[in-house]
């Protein structure tokens, strides 16, 4: 009987030669990531387990990266920085990638940038390989061809001492994605379309994985994408079989050996769904719900008051560049705010040319705030001084992942999660748009 990409990569971490759905198996981890919301929770637990004076099971597998309140002057929220800071010293850990604040933040080469883009960046994501992170939205790894999943404080804490987890099996779901892309959709497009057609619930602790021509064409940010929020139709994990795209871009980056796998030819699958790309349309989810989905078009009369495109979803490079292609001599009507992920964005909107100008040229131009500082942000709507979080009843359409009531700031505030497309044209017109309309 065959395996899922997800099952050989779980069989290969037991140390089994097969496993099926629904068995629990202890898997030996390559990578434990955690932040500075979390880390400080997972240490203190670490330590009351496994005694105060307790080293890591390896101190070169676990990277920790302040990134979502960070650039505050909340106490509190310094603090885990500085327990995150302690905590490396202490067990010198070899990937901490620290941070100082925002007026300096580009004189820092250690500070990196928004977990999951960083992860990528500097070579932790690894075809083959088992990726925890105290962070739902770890599940952007599967992109490289990994199992990768958000954990819990108590479960990292256990990994931190032990290097194991105990996890169940999931069924695998697979999503083909067939066709030719058209001009006016991205993959933030085909993404919010599944996840408005099986529900918030509908992958619930399953994998998610997505095949066929037009995710074999996609690079590896949109791959990323597709990936990022498999969580938010419940799923365990998403995963996108490894190719040559995978390989060019890991091996840029690390030179770790690692061991592609892929589904086999006779693997059984939970449910497996078709679409043809080239029959979608540009759609956005209303609030407060990712899957509450609409085609942007319908959503015309909707009044915005901003526009925010950054986020680990949203604010990549190809994120901007797809932005600017829509903005690039035209003129926003509402404020629009620029977070890019990481540092390396960040510089790169500064140096990648797109017809002529460089991207911060073209953003600026169109009246866009000037790009922040990288971070989480608006994302998690974070302490009262976070940069774009948002104000009572304010209507914004975002490239970022949640729309929940009060996941970027206040509890009134209405966000529409879109593709970068939808993002820009919206703040061409002050309404929620559909990007055709500008392309």
């Amino acid at each position: 009987m065959g395996m899922t990409l997800t099952e050989k990569i779980i069989a290969r971490a037991s140390g089994r030669s097969a496993v099926t759905p629904g068995e629990n198996v202890w898997v030996n981890v390559d990578v434990l990531m955690t932040h500075d919301v979390c880390g400080p929770g997972t240490i203190g637990v670490f330590k009351r387990e496994f005694g105060a004076d307790a080293k890591v099971w390896d101190n070169e597998k676990i990277v920790l990266i302040p990134d979502h309140y960070i650039f505050t002057a909340d106490e509190r929220a310094n603090r885990n920085v500085d327990i995150l800071r302690e905590f490396a010293q202490e067990q010198h850990i070899k990937y901490f990638y620290d941070i100082t604040d925002r007026a300096d933040f580009k004189a820092n080469p250690d500070y990196k940038g928004v977990c999951h883009i960083a992860l990528a960046q500097e070579g932790h994501t690894r075809p083959g390989e088992v990726l925890f992170g105290t962070d739902s939205h770890t599940c952007n790894a599967g992109a490289f061809g990994q199992f990768a999943t958000g954990i819990g404080n108590t479960d990292a804490a256990f990994i931190l001492g032990t290097g194991k987890l105990l996890i169940k099996v999931p069924a695998t779901m697979r999503f083909v994605l067939d066709g030719e892309m058209p001009d006016y959709l991205l993959a933030k497009d085909l993404i919010l379309q599944i996840i408005g057609d099986i529900t918030v619930a509908g992958a619930n602790y399953r994998t998610m994985e997505f095949a066929g021509e037009a995710v074999q064409h996609m690079t590896m940010e949109e791959r990323m994408t597709l990936c990022n929020m498999a969580i938010e139709a419940g799923g365990k994990n998403g995963v996108v079989a490894p190719d040559e795209t995978t390989f060019e871009y890991v091996r840029a980056r690390t030179d770790k050996p690692f061991e592609a796998m892929y589904t086999d030819a006779d693997a059984t699958f939970y449910s497996d769904r078709r679409y043809d790309v080239s029959q979608l349309e540009p759609v956005v989810a209303k609030p407060h719900s990712p899957d509450n989905r609409a085609l942007a078009r319908e959503c015309s009369d909707v009044k915005i008051d901003r526009v925010y495109i950054g986020s680990c979803t949203g604010g990549k490079i190809t994120d901007f560049i797809n932005a600017a292609r829509i903005l690039k001599g035209k003129q926003v009507k509402v404020p629009t705010y620029i977070v890019p992920a990481t540092q390396k964005v960040y510089e790169d909107l500064f140096t990648y040319k797109y017809e002529g100008e460089t991207l911060s040229e073209i953003l600026l131009a169109a009246g866009c705030i000037e790009p922040a500082a990288p971070s989480c942000a608006a994302c998690l709507g974070g302490p009262k001084d976070t940069f774009g979080r948002m104000n009572e009843a304010e209507v914004c359409v975002s490239t970022t992942n949640r729309n929940f009531p009060g996941r970027m700031g206040n509890k009134q505030a209405q966000i529409y999660l879109a593709s970068p497309y939808t993002a820009a044209a919206s703040a061409l017109t002050g309404y929620v748009t559909d990007p055709r309309e500008f392309l």
